[in-house]
């Protein structure tokens, strides 16, 4: 096991009704003049948006709206919060949606701090300063409202990148699974594949000896391919919503990923599908991983084969491990396609035409180094190649 840091400030309240106590927690925080940041369909004919703002009225706090965010969010959104930031002079940000509205929210937030262009965040630049963010989380997926990562497209060159930072936190964030029962069953089954990538990204090491985190990656992965199918079948399901819902924070708020390496090449090769064809990021997860898998499965076939045994349940082949490794593989191909997930460049409406552009903006658009992955580190041929295999 490596060194490491952990911190991981944001408090959490969880369960039904919690978000008509949003006023509380935003005071709580010292918020005076808040931004409400929100997709707008289902946060607004639900009535929650209308709920959270009844609780600020009930705690005197002044706030602005700003809707509009989109899956994959935009760049263009976020100049525009931050601009209204500034002018408003809003101390505080509150997000009400899934991840691409807390996604957008932080990048306000670090934004409204800073007097160069926010895209240098996404460039590399460590955020240290930002406004105090506060989530009410309708979806459970990206894990956004634990984490200290966002996620922006650039509309110039439809650039998908990544920022991270201590101060993207969320001071509190506000999780009642309830809010996700509406969902369409495409949907959650995205956030659950999500999820389970985030979980793929952090197994897939090269530290040895990680057991204690080994296991919990492996008990969290267990728990999406028991309660996808209940949550498919009954959407109502309270329980097995609430499951779904911690397990995404627990897998995103780095819990699961201390000392040890991580990989996160999947993701790079999936922002590339996602900012050309704006399919929904768990989707495009869904073939990319049991690809990524196929082709780095030599990297290390015990690790392979370990996931196979303990997570898909695959009898171990000690004479030949990579049967076994295999076999899990076709277990997780499966298991994405008994949930509703797409197999292929296909059923994603992804092109074979786009995969050397794509190859190659993954390993150096945006000052890349040219090779990308921490557990097998990819050259632009390489990911080629993977795109190849979703074929």
């Amino acid at each position: 096991m490596n060194n490491f840091t952990f911190y991981s400030p944001t408090y959490f309240a969880f369960g039904k009704g919690q978000e008509d106590n949003t006023g509380k927690y935003v005071k709580r925080f010292e918020g005076s003049k808040v931004l409400i940041h929100y997709g707008g369909g289902s946060v607004v004919r639900s009535g929650l948006l209308d709920r959270v703002k009844k609780s600020l009225e009930a705690e005197n706090i002044a706030y602005v709206e700003l809707g509009g965010v989109m899956p994959n969010p935009r760049s263009g959104l976020v100049y525009q919060g931050i601009d209204i930031c500034k002018k408003e002079d809003i101390d505080f940000i509150l997000a009400v949606g899934g991840g691409s509205t807390i996604d957008s929210a932080k990048a306000i937030a670090a934004g409204a701090c800073y007097d160069g262009d926010f895209w240098d965040y996404y460039m590399g630049k460590p955020v240290e300063v930002a406004l105090p963010i506060g989530t009410v989380l309708t979806i459970a997926a990206a894990g956004s409202e634990g984490s200290p990562d966002s996620v922006i497209t650039k509309e110039e060159g439809m650039l998908k990148r990544g920022a991270s930072g201590e101060g993207l936190r969320p001071r509190f964030s506000i999780l009642n699974p309830e809010l996700t029962q509406t969902l369409p069953a495409f949907q959650t089954a995205a956030g659950v594949t999500d999820i389970m990538a985030h979980l793929f990204e952090r197994y897939f090491t090269t530290t040895k000896e990680v057991e204690v985190t080994d296991r919990v990656i492996e008990a969290l992965l267990l728990t999406m391919i028991h309660e996808a199918p209940r949550v498919i079948e009954d959407p109502n399901n309270y329980e097995a919503r609430a499951n779904i819902m911690w397990a995404g924070m627990m897998a995103h708020n780095n819990c699961c990923g201390v000392g040890r390496a991580q990989d996160w090449a999947s993701h790079a090769i999936e922002h590339e599908l996602s900012a050309v064809y704006d399919c929904a990021h768990g989707a495009g997860l869904a073939v990319v991983f049991p690809a990524w898998m196929e082709y780095n499965m030599h990297h290390d076939v015990m690790r392979f084969a370990k996931l196979a045994v303990r997570v898909w349940g695959c009898q171990m082949d000690y004479d030949n491990p990579e049967v076994t490794a295999k076999a899990g593989i076709k277990a997780l191909r499966n298991f994405l396609k008994s949930i509703g997930m797409p197999g292929n460049f296909a059923e994603l409406g992804a092109s074979e035409n786009d995969i050397e552009h794509m190859a190659h903006t993954a390993c150096y658009g945006n000052g890349g180094s040219g090779k990308i992955g921490g557990f097998a580190a990819l050259s632009e041929e390489d990911v080629a190649n993977i795109y190849r295999l979703m074929l």
